[in-house]
């Protein structure tokens, strides 16, 4: 037997062999079955998980920006018993010198019942000034009829775009907003009912908003929920959301005693808390496809070994080292899950970028309608790829893929040249 001598390593015949035994011949072809749903399943694994981790981040970055693009980020209470809120415009220069605040939003908020010649549903009523409109783009920039020019000199609202169709009501129609909260009389509380005109019509987007939110000139809202001069809270729009802790402490200096703030993260912290738990989790469970395949590598790569034992016992005879035989077999695995890692990327990607389209697609050929507005918040199917989540996925999948192929190719490397020889 000759000397074993030392090779530089991944020199180019050790790629040679890798390349060819990945090559399916006659006798081969079961290997090669079990290479080939290896690749396939990696290949899924990795783009079914990139979609949907796309799909999970689109529909929290756009829950998130419709429900900010709605509510402040920030919400200033004045403690009952300090007196009525009616030093508002006072307060609001104040917070609006603090670092980082953008807009201090005025709202009087209150429940009401809308009425039509159609039919009456419950809606939620803001009091808010055409200032503090123009400050929610999601609003201002979403109207489909009607304008909001003047809205503090009127008496008309502004109602949203499922809300109209329901009541079948059109911008100049008369509508009639009842409160259960009216005067006092000696028989009891008797509700509070006025008509209002139908200044304009907005869509959001997002059904429940667009089924249940109504605004009212800041002015009319005090006379018809009898607030006198006083608000019911401030609304605080910060320049970066994400951030909010860091302007806390200006605001609150601004404010002195006698107030309570609460942010956005409170006010949404089951919703979005229950969205991360579900991405985790859908994350863990999707994983299990690379995983699944990563085994097939193993299994397929330990009956390639088997298969090719004379092989591997004329080659060490000819000098080849324990190492090269390893890296071998490690370069035929590694391939599998290298080349479906980055078809999975590519396809997961292009499937992200068309979502919306295949959404479509796949409605027209079954008839069906999916994403229906009426029962999810979103009207459209949103996939955002993050870059980090994305390459963490591909790092998991080369991760599995080159750790699969440790095991056979140790093995391979351990191969008695005699032993596998004897029998042949």
């Amino acid at each position: 037997m000759s000397q074993s001598v030392d090779t530089r390593p991944f020199a180019p015949f050790e790629w040679m062999l890798a390349l060819r035994y990945l090559r399916s011949r006659r006798k081969e072809g079961f290997i090669s079955v079990i290479a080939g749903f290896s690749f396939i399943g990696i290949l899924l694994g990795v783009a079914t998980l990139i979609i949907v981790m796309a799909v999970m981040n689109g529909f929290r970055n756009q829950l998130f920006e419709k429900i900010l693009g709605i509510n402040g980020h920030i919400v200033v209470y004045k403690h009952a018993g300090t007196g009525p809120f009616d030093n508002y415009p006072e307060i609001a220069k104040r917070i609006e010198r603090s670092p980082g605040v953008k807009h201090v939003v005025p709202l009087i908020e209150g429940q009401v019942m809308v009425s039509s010649p159609m039919q009456a549903l419950g809606a939620y009523v803001r009091g808010i000034t055409e200032e503090g409109l123009s400050s929610l783009p999601l609003v201002s920039n979403n109207i489909i009829s009607g304008t909001l020019d003047g809205f503090d000199e009127q008496t008309g609202i502004a109602i949203g775009s499922r809300l109209s169709e329901a009541l079948g009501l059109r911008v100049g129609d008369a509508v009639t907003l009842v409160s259960p909260r009216g005067n006092s009389t000696p028989f009891g509380t008797a509700p509070r009912t006025k008509a209002y005109r139908v200044a304009a019509i907005f869509e959001m987007g997002m059904a429940e908003y667009d089924r249940t939110m109504l605004f009212m000139p800041m002015e009319e809202a005090k006379r018809y929920f009898s607030r006198g001069n006083q608000v019911d809270v401030l609304e605080v729009i910060v320049a970066d959301p994400e951030k909010v802790d860091a302007y806390i402490a200006g605001i609150n200096a601004a404010l002195g005693e006698g107030f309570s703030l609460l942010d956005w993260r409170q006010r949404n912290q089951t919703f979005f808390t229950v969205l991360e738990v579900e991405r985790t989790v859908m994350f863990i469970i999707l994983s299990l496809i690379v995983l699944v395949a990563a085994l097939n590598i193993i299994s397929g790569l330990m009956m390639l070994v088997k298969d090719k034992g004379r092989d591997i016992a004329i080659l060490r005879t000819m000098g080849a080292t324990k190492g090269a035989m390893m890296r071998v077999f490690l370069i035929t695995g590694a391939s599998i899950g290298f080349v479906g890692t980055f078809a999975g990327l590519i396809i997961g990607i292009i499937f992200c970028w068309n979502i919306e389209s295949i959404r479509q697609f796949v409605q027209w050929l079954t008839g069906t309608t999916l994403m229906d507005p009426t029962v999810y918040y979103l009207s459209r199917l949103p996939a955002d790829i993050d870059i980090g989540e994305t390459a963490s996925i591909v790092v998991m999948a080369l991760t599995l893929s080159l750790l699969a192929t440790l095991y056979p190719s140790w093995r391979a490397s351990r191969l008695d040249p005699v032993d596998a020889l004897r029998y042949e």
